[in-house]
């Protein structure tokens, strides 16, 4: 099974949400170019990015940006690769953005088209940011809407046979206010509730289930089967200090919770440093950890033991561990034609993925030493590399 990237405008609207929240709304961004490139590796995926990104001001009060982004996908993580099953797809986005300045609010709003073999989703975002107080404040109101069709590719992955499967659709809205608290500290709240309805299952996965007319030590699989709704609030606060030295540290807490089930710790700690005018080196760290839902069963007792049924691993109780670098450089100080001035970014990211109630069954069965339900709990490590350059104009 590929990775979900179904729904990924929403993230990327609130990211943008977040950014804007913290930097406030008075002065629009430079005109820009960016030409982006992205490698993940693990659990058995290998998902390559790139990415092309254009904004342009057209007046001190109004903006467009337009990006183009593809991603690669190869392989299959470990739930459906016990099914023999192997995914090579292509995901291909675009998307549309507008801003405009109105004395102290900013209005945004963008439109988001992605689209892989076997799913559809089309996105509507709506943000606007109101400085007060002085500039110290800024609050900010978004909301999405995405329309998603989802299909199931029934063929190989070289000879595609889609068999489109039904309709979901998701709304989210977004508030949020940051603060100046000193001239060296800044803190920020966010709230996000979002709203699902439709097939919210992923059509590749399977729960698995004990079957006495099976071979003994083996199990049977059947389709999932999840609510057809599903609403989830998540609420962020963080602070960004800045030290003497030009440097910078930050924190962040987020904790999410749904109707199913799912409660979910998030925090981060960043730090920043320039090096004489040329350099910014940033780390993070950060720790993630959630429970199962409600539904959720890495073995069920027979088929149909209940209503909702799934054993997909993003439901599952499980923690990660992330370690980040990245480097800034800045070169072109004098520009060049019509260049002010240049970047070039690297990222490295190295995730550890452990679950708690997911177990690996590629290698299974009395044959191999377990029993169905004793098997390893699954973990896995990935890395993720990154590269853009930026080109300001």
């Amino acid at each position: 099974m590929k990775p979900s990237f179904r729904n990924l405008a929403r993230p990327v609207a609130t990211a943008a949400l977040l950014i804007v929240g913290v930097a406030g709304a008075a002065v629009l961004p430079d005109d820009r170019a960016d030409i982006f490139y992205s490698d993940y590796k693990g659990g058995g995926m290998d998902i390559k990015g790139e990415s092309v990104l254009v904004r342009k001001k057209f007046s001190e009060q109004f903006a467009v940006e337009a990006n183009y982004f593809v991603d690669k996908v190869s392989g299959a993580s470990v739930d459906v690769l016990s099914q023999a099953s192997v995914i090579k797809d292509e995901r291909k986005q675009k998307s549309i953005s507008l801003d405009y300045i109105h004395d102290k609010t900013q209005y945004n709003l963008s439109y988001t088209n992605s689209t892989e073999r076997d799913y559809i989703s089309n996105t509507t975002h709506f943000s606007l940011s109101q400085d007060m107080f002085g500039d110290l404040t800024t609050v900010t109101l978004g909301f999405t809407d995405s329309r998603n069709k989802v299909g199931k590719n029934v063929g190989s992955p070289f000879q595609p046979d889609v068999l489109w499967l039904g309709h979901a659709t998701s709304r989210s809205f977004q508030a949020g206010v940051s603060q100046v608290v000193t001239k060296d500290l800044i803190s920020g709240v966010t709230l996000e509730v979002i709203t699902d309805q439709g097939l919210l299952s992923n059509p590749y996965r399977y729960i698995r289930y004990l079957d006495p007319t099976a071979r003994i030590g083996y199990t049977a699989v059947q389709q999932q089967i999840y609510p057809n709704t599903h609403t989830s609030t998540a609420v962020e606060g963080r602070v960004k200090y800045f030290l003497p030295y030009r440097a910078a540290v930050s924190a962040s807490y987020r904790y999410f919770d749904d109707t199913w089930g799912i409660r979910a710790h998030t925090a981060e700690l960043g730090y920043t440093q320039p090096v004489s005018n040329l350099w910014i080196l940033e780390g993070r760290l950060r720790y993630y950890t959630q429970n199962h839902a409600t539904f959720y069963s890495d073995l069920f007792p027979f088929a149909g033991s209940q209503n909702f049924e799934a054993r997909d691993q993003n439901l599952a109780a499980s923690s990660n561990y992330t370690i980040g670098l990245k480097a800034t450089y800045a070169f072109l100080p004098d520009g060049w034609k019509i260049f002010k001035r240049g970047t070039v970014t690297g990222d490295v990211s190295r995730i550890r993925f452990k679950y708690n109630d997911f177990r690996d069954i590629r290698d299974y069965g009395i044959d191999n030493g377990y029993n169905p339900g004793a098997e390893p709990l699954y973990k896995f490590d990935a890395t993720i590399y990154q590269i853009y350059l930026s080109m300001f104009f």
